[in-house]
C-alpha cells in the first residue's frame, strides 16, 4: 500500500523523480542503486519502456519500502491493475484522466496525473490525485505555475515535467514547484549506472542550492 501521507515524505527526502524511460529489466536495479546513492527516493518506469512490469517487479523486490517505485505513461485502469500486481506504488500519467486516478486510489496507490489547464488540475484533484504533474513544462513557464498555485487548494503539490535540467530548476522552485520529474537529464537509454550517478549528483546538488 502507498504511504498514507501521500507523496510528501518521499519528496521530503529528495524533490526529484527519476524517469527511466527506455530502461531494461537487466540494468534497472544497478541504475536505481546509483540513484539511491545520490539521494533520490522516487523512481518511475514508463510503461513504454522494454518489459516495464518486469523492471517494476525487480525494483520492488530489490528495494522494498526503501524507495517509492512506480510507473509512468499509464494510460488506462487496466494499466493501473498491472502495475499494482507488479508491486508498483505510484501511478503517473501524461494526461488528465479521472478514471486512471480513481483506479489508482482503488488499488491503494499514489496518483500523479498530468495536467496543463486549471480545469484539468481541479478535475484531477476532485478525482483524488495526490499531486499534479504539469506537463509538458516546456510549453508552460514559472509565471503560469505561480498563477495556478494562487487558485489551487493550499498544499497542492505541483511537479513540472518535461525539459527540466540543472539550469532551469531555480525559477520553477521560486514559483512554488514541489519537485520535478526528470527524464533525459538523469537517464537516457544506454547510460551506465556510473553515468546516471554523475547526472543525479549534479541535479541533486543544484536542487539543494536552488531551494
Amino acid at each position: 500500500m502507498a504511504d498514507s501521507h501521500g507523496l510528501a515524505p518521499w519528496l521530503g527526502r529528495c524533490r526529484l523523480i527519476a524517469i527511466l524511460r527506455g530502461v531494461r529489466p537487466d540494468e534497472v536495479v544497478g541504475i536505481t542503486l546509483a540513484l539511491q546513492a545520490a539521494g533520490l527516493a522516487i523512481v518511475e518506469v514508463p510503461l513504454n519502456s522494454p518489459d516495464p512490469l518486469a523492471s517494476i517487479g525487480a525494483l520492488t523486490e530489490a528495494f522494498g519500502d526503501r524507495l517509492l517505485i512506480g510507473a509512468g505513461t499509464v494510460m488506462s485502469p487496466a494499466d493501473v491493475a498491472a502495475v499494482a500486481k507488479a508491486g508498483g506504488r505510484l501511478i503517473v500519467t501524461p494526461h488528465a484522466d479521472a478514471a486512471v486516478v480513481r483506479a489508482a486510489k482503488q488499488h491503494g496507490l499514489l496518483a500523479v496525473p498530468g495536467f496543463f489547464t486549471p480545469a484539468e488540475a481541479f478535475a484531477m484533484l476532485d478525482a483524488g490525485a495526490d499531486a499534479l504533474k504539469l506537463f509538458p513544462a516546456e510549453g508552460a513557464n514559472p509565471a503560469m505555475l505561480r498563477a495556478m498555485r494562487a487558485v489551487l487548494p493550499a498544499g497542492t503539490q505541483v511537479l513540472p515535467v518535461g525539459g527540466i535540467e540543472a539550469g532551469n530548476m531555480q525559477p520553477w522552485l521560486a514559483a512554488g514547484a514541489a519537485g520535478f520529474g526528470v527524464g533525459s537529464s538523469i537517464y537516457k537509454p544506454g547510460d551506465s549506472a556510473e553515468v546516471v550517478a554523475g547526472k543525479a549528483a549534479l541535479l541533486v546538488q543544484r536542487i539543494i542550492t536552488s531551494s
